[in-house]
């Protein structure tokens, strides 16, 4: 797949709530994700499973969805890009809408890096 398939192809199933099965059909088994420094969770992993583990830890945080929006992707070379927004509530946190730019490396038809872009919330 090119980039921008695995773009659109992401784009798709992040869409339809299917983030582990897009992860398992477009990740390499070696991917990195990394996150602000000063998110919950940890910043920074190697390895689609730990890459699943991160995404299901998130979803236990989440006591209501409300709602996302993902623009289209913008690809350049090997990577492209995402802004996400999401609307919903953290157990214990309350109600929190969410923005983040998204961006992936592509190698060899797989995802093989995503980084997410956004303001961590100061400790209350």
């Amino acid at each position: 797949m090119t980039t921008t398939e695995i773009a659109e192809r992401l784009v798709e199933l992040c869409r339809e709530n299917k983030y582990e099965h897009a992860q398992k059909e477009l990740y390499a088994d070696d991917a990195i994700s990394i996150e602000p420094e000063g998110s919950p969770g940890e910043v920074w992993v190697q390895g689609l499973d730990k890459i699943i583990e991160k995404g299901n830890q998130f979803q236990a945080m989440i006591e209501e969805f409300h709602g996302q929006e993902l623009s289209d992707p913008v690809v350049a070379g090997n990577y492209f890009a995402i802004s996400l927004t999401m609307d919903v509530t953290f157990k214990g946190i309350g109600r929190s809408p969410m923005e983040e730019i998204s961006i992936y490396k592509v190698a060899d038809g797989k995802i093989v890096s995503e980084q997410f872009i956004y303001d961590v919330a100061p400790a209350q």
